[in-house]
Protein backbone atom coordinates (compact mmCIF):
# COMPACT_ATOMS: atom_id res chain seq x y z
CA UNK A 1 0.00 0.00 0.00
CA UNK A 2 3.25 2.43 0.66
CA UNK A 3 4.17 2.25 -3.08
CA UNK A 4 0.77 3.07 -4.06
CA UNK A 5 0.17 5.99 -2.07
CA UNK A 6 3.43 7.00 -2.75
CA UNK A 7 2.84 6.96 -6.37
CA UNK A 8 -0.55 8.77 -6.50
CA UNK A 9 1.50 11.75 -3.89
CA UNK A 10 3.84 11.72 -6.46
CA UNK A 11 1.35 12.54 -9.28
CA UNK A 12 -0.32 14.90 -7.48
CA UNK A 13 2.30 17.25 -6.43
CA UNK A 14 4.90 19.96 -8.20
CA UNK A 15 8.02 18.49 -6.47
CA UNK A 16 7.70 14.44 -6.24
CA UNK A 17 11.58 14.03 -5.68
CA UNK A 18 10.80 15.66 -1.95
CA UNK A 19 8.12 13.12 -1.37
CA UNK A 20 8.53 10.41 1.42
CA UNK A 21 5.79 7.52 2.63
CA UNK A 22 6.47 6.27 6.09
CA UNK A 23 4.18 3.44 6.99
CA UNK A 24 4.19 2.15 10.70
CA UNK A 25 2.01 -0.99 11.18
CA UNK A 26 0.55 -2.26 14.65
CA UNK A 27 -1.25 -5.63 13.93
CA UNK A 28 -4.77 -4.40 11.68
CA UNK A 29 -3.95 -0.63 12.17
CA UNK A 30 -1.56 0.60 9.43
CA UNK A 31 -0.19 4.35 9.68
CA UNK A 32 1.01 5.96 6.44
CA UNK A 33 2.80 9.33 7.21
CA UNK A 34 3.17 11.58 4.02
CA UNK A 35 5.57 14.60 3.99
CA UNK A 36 5.54 16.82 0.89
CA UNK A 37 7.31 20.17 0.33
CA UNK A 38 5.78 23.39 1.97
CA UNK A 39 4.76 24.47 -1.71
CA UNK A 40 2.43 20.93 -2.22
CA UNK A 41 -0.18 20.71 0.67
CA UNK A 42 -2.23 22.75 -0.36
CA UNK A 43 -2.59 20.22 -3.78
CA UNK A 44 -2.43 17.06 -1.10
CA UNK A 45 -5.49 18.36 0.48
CA UNK A 46 -7.18 19.79 -2.37
CA UNK A 47 -10.00 22.24 -2.55
CA UNK A 48 -12.31 21.75 0.45
CA UNK A 49 -10.10 18.49 1.26
CA UNK A 50 -11.83 16.94 -1.59
CA UNK A 51 -8.32 15.17 -2.68
CA UNK A 52 -6.98 14.06 0.79
CA UNK A 53 -10.63 12.68 1.54
CA UNK A 54 -10.20 10.49 -1.84
CA UNK A 55 -7.06 9.25 -0.78
CA UNK A 56 -8.34 8.32 2.30
CA UNK A 57 -11.40 6.75 0.99
CA UNK A 58 -8.95 4.38 -1.40
CA UNK A 59 -6.88 3.38 1.92
CA UNK A 60 -10.70 2.44 3.26
CA UNK A 61 -11.40 0.32 0.59
CA UNK A 62 -8.45 -1.14 0.42
CA UNK A 63 -8.58 -1.78 3.95
CA UNK A 64 -11.66 -3.68 3.95
CA UNK A 65 -10.52 -6.06 1.41
CA UNK A 66 -7.07 -6.61 3.15
CA UNK A 67 -8.83 -7.06 6.98
CA UNK A 68 -6.80 -4.11 7.58
CA UNK A 69 -7.43 -0.19 8.86
CA UNK A 70 -5.24 2.54 7.21
CA UNK A 71 -4.74 5.81 8.61
CA UNK A 72 -3.28 8.65 6.33
CA UNK A 73 -1.51 11.76 7.89
CA UNK A 74 0.12 14.62 6.04
CA UNK A 75 2.73 16.03 8.54
CA UNK A 76 4.25 19.47 7.90
CA UNK A 77 7.95 20.44 9.50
Amino acid sequence: MKNAIEKVVKALVGSPDLVEVYEQADGKNVRLRVRVAPDDYGRVIGREGRTIKAIRSLLYVSGQKHGRRYHFDLEED
